[in-house]
C-alpha cells in the first residue's frame, strides 16, 4: 500500500484498515462524499462502517481494485462480494466489471453458480443480495431442467409413499435415505447449503419455469426432512410453510394423503400458534381433498395442548368440510359418490372411536354424526354403535340431550338386530323404544289407543321455537310408553294365569277317584 495511510477503516468492528485517501477517493463516490474538503495532511481520519456488506473481506477486495489501478480480476467466486461492495462504495468502473462477469451466467458451471448462492446467502443484509440470488438460481434452474429431461425416468422412481418420504432424524435412516436417491437427483444434496430464504426463492423459480411437479415434490420433502432435525422454530416454520405454500398449488396427484398427514404432525408439533395459520388451513383444504384415501388411524389426531378431548375433534370437522366442498358439483358423480361413501364410513368408524371419551361435548358429538349427508350412509349400525357407547360415557345428559343426539338415528337403516338390541336398550329413553318398535307396530291389528297416539306424535313437525311444547310432548311420549309396557305385563301376567289355571284343571281331572268321574 501507499506510504500515506492517512485514512483509517473500521470495517463492521471485524478489523481497521489504513488506506490513502487520495487512492480510494478516486474510485468510490462514498468516500468522496465522506472525506469531501479534508486533505492529505490531516491525520487520524477515520470512517466507521457498521453494515458494509460482506464485511472487512469485501472491503478488502475492493481496496485492492483500487489500488490497482482498476485492474482486478472478476470471478464467479467473487463476483458478489465485488459487486455489493462496489454498489455500496459507489465505484462504477467495479460495477461495470461485475455486471459484465454476471452477463456470462449461461457459460457458468454447476459450482460456480452454488459459490455464488452460498455468497449471496452471506449478504443477508445486503440489498443487492436477494436480486443477485434470483438471477443465480434461475441459471440453476434452467441446468436442472436440461438434467430432467435427459433423465425422464427419475420422476417416476420413487412413489410419494417411498421411503423418501418418511420423517426421521435419525442418521442412519437419512444415509439409506440419500444412498436411494434416483440418478436424476444427484443435486438434492447439492442444495442442501441453502437456507430457508433461498430454499424458497428457488422452489418459485422451479414452479415458474414448469419444472416437473414430481420431482419438485420430492425435493421440498428431502429438504424438510434433512434440515428438520438441525433447524430452530422460525426455520422450521419457514420451511413448513415453503413446502406447503408450494405443495398447495402443484399437482396434488404427486402427494400422498398418508405424507400430508405426516406433515400434519410435524406442524401440530410446532408452537407459535401455528393451527390458526394460513399454513394450516393450506393444509387441511389438501387433505380434505383426500379424505377418502385416509385411514382410521390417520384421523386419529390428539388434541391441542390444553384441550380436554382426547382427539381433535375440530380437526377433523373441518377435514370433512373441505372433502363435502371438493366434491360438490363434480362432474363425474358415480365415482364422487364413491368417494362419499368412503368418507362416510370413515366418520363413522371414528364416531365410534371418539364417542368413549367423557370430555366429548354433545355438541361436538352432534357435530360429527351430522358432518356426513344422511343420504352417504346406507346403514345406520355404526351410528347406533357410537350413540350406545356416547350413552354409556355420559350417563350425566339430561333427557333433552338424549333425545337429540337419538333422533339422529334413522331407525329404517338399522339393521334387524340392531333394531332387536335397540328395543331392550336401557340406555334410550323410553320415548324413543317407542319409534324403534314402529314396524311392528304398523303390522299389528289390535292397535291401543296409546299406540295409534304415539305414531300421531311421531309424524308432527315440532318447531325448535317452541321448546316448552317440544318437552311437554315427550313426557306424553314416555308415559304412553309407560302405560304400554304396563298393558304388556298385565298381559303377560294374564296369559301366565290362564295358563296355570288350565294346568290346574287339567291336574285336577286326573286326580279325582273313578267314584266321582
Amino acid at each position: 500500500m501507499e506510504a500515506c495511510s492517512d485514512l483509517q477503516v473500521d470495517v463492521n468492528g471485524e478489523e481497521t484498515i489504513f488506506l490513502s485517501k487520495k487512492i480510494i477517493c478516486e474510485y468510490s463516490g462514498k468516500f468522496k462524499k465522506l472525506l469531501g474538503k479534508s486533505n492529505c495532511s490531516e491525520r487520524n481520519l477515520k470512517v466507521i462502517f457498521n453494515d458494509f456488506p460482506g464485511g472487512a473481506e469485501s472491503f478488502e477486495l475492493v481496496s485492492r481494485f483500487c489500488y490497482n489501478n482498476g485492474r482486478f480480476s472478476v470471478t464467479p467466486s467473487n463476483v458478489v462480494l465485488l459487486h455489493c461492495a462496489a454498489k455500496f462504495m459507489e465505484v462504477p468502473d467495479l460495477l461495470e466489471q461485475t455486471e459484465k462477469s454476471m452477463d456470462e451466467i449461461r457459460f457458468w458451471t454447476w459450482p460456480d453458480l452454488l459459490a455464488a448462492l452460498k455468497q449471496c446467502q452471506d449478504l443477508k443484509k445486503s440489498p443487492e443480495s436477494d436480486p443477485l440470488a434470483a438471477k443465480f438460481m434461475d441459471s440453476l434452474v434452467g441446468k436442472l431442467n436440461l438434467t430432467v429431461e435427459a433423465s425422464p425416468s427419475s420422476a417416476s422412481a420413487s412413489s410419494p409413499d417411498s421411503s423418501l418420504f418418511r420423517f426421521s432424524c435419525d442418521s442412519k435412516s437419512t444415509e439409506s435415505f440419500k444412498n436411494s436417491s434416483a440418478r436424476g437427483t444427484w443435486w438434492f444434496d447439492e442444495l442442501l447449503v441453502l437456507g430457508p430464504d433461498l430454499f424458497e426463492t428457488l422452489v418459485k423459480i422451479m414452479v415458474s419455469h414448469k419444472f416437473d411437479h414430481f420431482i419438485i415434490t420430492r425435493f421440498l420433502l428431502y429438504y424438510q426432512k434433512a434440515k428438520f432435525c438441525s433447524a430452530n422454530l422460525d426455520e422450521k416454520r419457514k420451511i413448513l410453510e415453503t413446502t406447503l405454500d408450494t405443495l398447495y398449488v402443484l399437482d396434488r396427484s404427486c402427494v400422498s394423503c398418508k405424507t400430508l398427514f405426516g406433515i400434519l404432525r410435524i406442524a401440530l408439533g410446532l408452537k407459535n400458534n401455528i393451527e390458526s395459520s394460513s399454513m394450516m388451513s393450506k393444509l387441511e383444504n389438501m387433505i380434505g381433498n383426500q379424505l377418502d384415501q385416509a385411514t382410521l388411524d390417520n384421523l386419529l389426531v390428539p388434541s391441542p395442548y390444553r384441550s380436554n378431548q382426547s382427539y381433535n375433534v375440530n380437526l377433523i370437522l373441518r377435514f370433512t368440510k373441505s372433502f363435502l366442498d371438493s366434491i360438490t358439483g363434480g362432474f363425474h358423480v358415480q365415482p364422487q359418490t364413491e368417494r362419499l361413501k368412503k368418507v362416510s364410513n370413515l366418520i363413522d368408524l371414528y364416531i365410534a372411536e371418539v364417542a368413549p371419551d367423557p370430555c366429548l361435548k354433545p355438541s361436538k358429538f352432534l357435530a360429527l354424526v351430522t358432518a356426513i349427508p344422511d343420504s352417504a350412509r346406507e346403514s345406520h349400525d355404526e351410528i347406533y354403535r357410537a350413540i350406545d357407547m356416547y350413552l354409556e360415557a355420559h350417563i350425566g345428559l339430561t333427557e333433552s340431550e338424549k333425545l337429540k343426539i337419538i333422533r339422529r338415528l334413522s331407525y329404517e337403516k338399522l339393521s334387524s338386530e340392531s333394531r332387536a338390541h335397540i328395543s331392550h336398550n336401557r340406555k334410550f329413553p323410553a320415548a324413543e323404544r317407542v319409534i324403534s318398535q314402529k314396524l311392528k307396530l304398523k303390522t299389528s291389528t289390535d292397535d291401543s289407543p296409546g299406540e295409534a297416539l304415539n305414531l300421531r306424535l311421531e309424524k308432527m313437525e315440532i318447531s325448535g321455537e317452541n321448546e316448552k311444547l317440544k318437552e311437554h310432548l315427550q313426557g306424553i311420549q314416555w308415559r304412553v310408553m309407560e302405560l304400554e309396557r304396563a298393558c304388556r305385563k298385565m298381559q303377560n301376567q294374564m296369559e301366565i294365569m290362564k295358563k296355570i289355571s288350565k294346568s290346574t284343571r287339567r291336574g285336577n281331572t286326573r286326580s279325582l277317584p273313578k267314584l266321582c268321574s
